[in-house]
């Protein structure tokens, strides 16, 4: 049973990172895409955000899909129309022909970070849900982790068009876990009664109120990550001077905060219960938000202190992120593809706004990003107090 679990999560954990290695290995290339297009860096940050809006957008589709033809078909799609979408990225003569082959590459990448979830769902429910999201998370963290490096790494010594060979191969590789490794945990449902029955059930779930408020809490609370991923690599390489390696292991570690507290996640729900573990983490992030947006806006200027309380706040949503996205399709299982499509639609488009905000907003400072990072925070706290009750303990 424990190498069953173990070999889900390792599974899981791979398709997971497809998609974030499409967006973390090109980050250190902005600078050097911005330059060979002639164009400023906002420019290359929206081949971000038309990636994370075709993700959100998309998912609307996966969904339904992989609950009717089960869940390895649109993956199958998916991952197909990413490797090709990636061979477009490398080939782009202009800014505008990179964004719109990040579009594509976002409609393929949706598949692998939609139906996982759902099958987390197939398999298990509650803190053991928690814990195989968790076990994945650890796997799904050689993204942040390695994909800035390789990325910087292949920037240094050849043209950042490579990079999207790199990130061709990587789907190439997660067509292969999906062909021999993946097992096939949803039947398909031919009853299901298609596009219609799938409105419907959007229709349902847009009308459940504690729904609505799970998915926006991890949606903001993943937001605020957004927009650290918008402006991040233009300003620790440009405004503080770093060489694209040393902000990659800044990013690291940030990712590696966010993962590591991810591992205690299933321990405390099981012990104080999932909503209690989101409250809790929810105000020391938005407490550690606060702080920086004040210093920042008092003129405090250091890469230690945005460094440094960075990485102590996206620890805390390693504890809200996982858990909010088990709350939220605990009660939805018959229809778990569907339920967690919307979810990452709802908040992907909210994440897809916050980037295009920092973007047009940016003005060479981390004030974009810090005062991004804060809206989103205090709008979690908020909702998480205004959904969430603490009458769930899981045994």
């Amino acid at each position: 049973m424990k190498s069953a679990f173990l070999r889900n999560a390792l599974i899981l954990g791979m398709l997971s990172a497809v998609g974030p290695f499409a967006i973390d290995m090109y980050l250190p290339a902005f600078p050097a895409i911005a330059r060979d297009f002639q164009v400023d860096v906002s420019g290359v940050q929206m081949s971000l955000m038309s990636f994370f809006l075709a993700v959100a957008l998309c998912q609307i589709a996966y969904g339904p899909l992989s609950d009717r033809f089960g869940r390895k078909p649109p993956l199958y799609f998916g991952l197909g129309l990413f490797v090709l979408a990636g061979i477009g990225c490398s080939f782009a003569p202009n800014v505008e022909t990179l964004i719109a082959f990040r579009f594509l590459q976002g409609v393929g990448s949706c598949a692998t970070m939609v139906i996982p979830r759902a099958i987390i769902r197939d398999l298990h429910t509650g803190h053991e849900a928690a814990r195989l999201m968790a076990t994945s998370m650890l796997v799904f963290s050689v993204s942040p982790i390695l994909a800035p490096l390789a990325g910087s790494a292949l920037t240094a010594f050849f043209s950042w068009r490579v990079i999207f060979w790199a990130i061709a191969l990587i789907g190439l590789g997660g067509l292969a876990v999906v062909l021999f490794l993946l097992p096939e945990t949803h039947k398909p449902d031919q009853g299901r009664g298609g596009i219609a029955q799938a409105f419907r059930t959007y229709g349902s779930l847009l009308k459940d109120r504690r729904f609505l408020g799970l998915a926006f809490i991890g949606g903001f609370s993943q937001a605020s990550f957004f927009a650290y991923l918008a402006g991040s690599s233009v300003i620790f390489i440009e405004h503080f001077g770093m060489t694209p390696s040393a902000y990659s292991m800044i990013f690291a570690s940030n990712a590696i905060a966010f993962i590591g507290s991810a591992q205690f996640n299933s321990t405390f729900m099981r012990r104080f219960g999932a909503e209690r573990v989101v409250r809790i983490a929810i105000s020391c992030f938005a407490s550690l938000v606060t702080l920086l947006f004040l210093l920042t806006m008092l003129g405090v200027d250091s890469v230690f202190v945005l460094w440094g309380l960075l990485f102590v706040s996206f620890g805390c949503l390693g504890f809200v992120i996982p858990s909010t996205a088990v709350l939220a399709l605990e009660e939805h299982g018959p229809v778990a593809g569907t339920a967690s499509a919307l979810m990452g639609t709802l908040q992907l488009s909210t994440g897809a706004v916050i980037i295009a905000l920092v973007s047009a907003f940016y003005d060479g400072t981390p004030v974009s990003m810090v005062s991004a990072i804060f809206a989103c925070a205090l709008v979690a706290l908020t909702l998480s107090f205004r959904t969430m009750k603490p009458r769930r303990v899981y045994p």
